[in-house]
C-alpha cells in the first residue's frame, strides 16, 4: 500500500482552495491578479523579516485569500 505524502496532501488541499477562490469570484482573471499582488507584496514582507520561508508567497496568499471568502469584499467589485 502506498503511502500519501504530507506534501500531496497540502498540494490538494491548496488546489481545492484556489479552485474555490475562481469559483466564488465573478472574474477569474481579477481574482488571480489579486493572488498575484498579495503573494508579491508578501515576498517583499519576507525580505525584510525572515519568518515563515518554507512556505511560498503565493500558496501563502491562496490560503490567506481562501480563508477570508466569507468577507465578500476581498472577491468583489471595487
Amino acid at each position: 500500500m502506498l503511502k500519501r505524502s504530507k506534501f500531496e496532501t497540502t498540494q490538494s488541499q491548496i488546489m481545492h482552495r484556489a479552485e474555490d477562490l475562481i469559483s466564488a469570484a465573478s472574474n477569474r482573471y481579477r481574482i488571480t491578479v489579486q493572488v498575484a499582488n498579495r503573494a508579491k507584496r508578501r515576498r517583499y514582507e519576507e525580505f525584510e523579516s525572515a519568518e515563515d520561508a518554507m512556505m511560498k508567497p503565493v500558496l501563502r496568499a491562496i490560503i490567506e485569500m481562501s480563508d477570508e471568502l466569507t468577507q465578500p469584499e476581498i472577491i468583489g467589485e471595487i
